[in-house]
């Protein structure tokens, strides 16, 4: 019972992703429908059996105002795949500012990336071009159904339509 679920709004919508345990919960006390279960896997009691969810929808609509990621420390170390962002490396990692604070950079998606202490120290307070580093990649805000993929791992491929 060691799977991820993906739990759908009412609209069919992507919620997010739970346990196996917490879904076949809302399941049983009748919170969700079964849209999806994995093939062949079954929750024994000792009288019945039931199907392993893969996807469920709940039946009443959860109303998420802000459906976006928040910006934070980890969440940038896991949208640069938690490697700096000037060398590759994944040991001391620290964020660094693209464009420098006193050059009127500021603390956003768009400005903000993955570094190692030691890139971020020869970088200083100057622009990559500035100091002759190169990004790996553009730093960019991602979406929420991205960080929905990257939290669960290796997805089903049932879910797709809904992602």
């Amino acid at each position: 019972m060691n799977g991820k679920v993906l739990i759908l709004n009412q609209d069919f919508r992507a919620l997010t992703i739970c346990s196996v345990q917490r879904a076949f919960l809302l399941n049983y006390l009748k919170k969700s429908e079964l849209i999806k279960n994995f093939d062949n896997q079954f929750l024994r009691t000792v009288t019945r059996s039931y199907p392993v969810p893969s996807i469920i929808r709940l039946y009443r609509y959860v109303n998420l105002p802000y459906r976006g990621v928040m910006l934070s420390r980890q969440n940038i170390y896991r949208r640069d795949g938690h490697k700096c962002q000037y060398c590759s490396s994944r040991s001391n990692l620290t964020l660094d500012h693209v464009i420098p604070i006193s050059k009127g950079g500021n603390s956003s998606w768009e400005n903000l990336v993955t570094a190692c202490k030691k890139c971020n120290a020869r970088k200083g307070d100057f622009t990559p071009n500035e100091s002759g580093m190169k990004l790996l990649q553009k730093p960019y805000k991602p979406s929420y159904i991205m960080f929905l993929k990257d939290f669960s791992g290796k997805i089903d491929v049932s879910w797709k339509p809904y992602l």
